[in-house]
């Protein structure tokens, strides 16, 4: 079983613009590629794990996500960087679209896109991480053996500030610095 590293999209991997809904938009970090590849080198997995809750809110529509995603890993390969898969929730139990509108596994915080991927990808959680811009990423990561690290871009900030951060929570600059951090925990660097 391999290690992964299970990265959140907006505001982690690339610029949270609210409800990305057109490619344009897409501003990926300077840092994103370089981050990923460097993972790869060490022999980490990498996944993407997202809630989207504009396709539940009828904002954007999910094909359009499935679009961006192919598109993302295609970024990613270009720059020497492999995303081994890319898992996106579509559903709120408020959702606007009754097709989305339910309580599921897959909506972080709770770990069901975490626990698909490692049978999908035959991964070991307790050896994973996991890396966003919101508490309920680092929620994941403790729901599953895995360790969180919460980054500063995105909504980072504003999390850090919140009173009821969990305890032993790490916080890191940025995507890369968390790479940085993994790379030195695992004795890869």
């Amino acid at each position: 079983m391999t290690p992964a590293v299970f990265l959140d999209r907006d505001g982690t991997l690339n610029e949270d613009v609210g409800h990305l809904d057109r490619l344009e938009r897409l501003t990926l970090f300077p840092f994103a590629i370089d981050a990923v590849r460097l993972l790869n080198q060490a022999g980490f997995r990498v996944v993407v794990v997202t809630n989207q809750g504009g396709v539940a809110a009828g904002m954007v529509e999910e094909r359009f996500v499935i679009e961006l995603h192919d598109l993302l890993q295609r970024r990613f390969a270009a720059g020497g960087a492999t995303i081994a898969r890319i898992y996106h929730c579509p559903h709120d139990p408020d959702a606007a679209i009754p097709a989305y509108r339910r309580t599921c596994d897959c909506r972080k915080p709770a770990a069901g896109m975490l626990r698909r991927a490692a049978t999908d990808l035959d991964l070991d959680l307790s050896r994973s991480y996991m890396i966003g811009d919101k508490w309920t990423d680092v929620a994941v990561a403790t729901q599953v053996g895995a360790t969180g690290m919460l980054v500063r871009t995105g909504y980072g900030v504003t999390q850090e500030a919140r009173p009821n951060r969990p305890p032993d929570a790490v916080v890191v600059d940025d995507v890369m610095a968390a790479t940085v951090r993994i790379l030195e925990q695992t004795g890869s660097l």
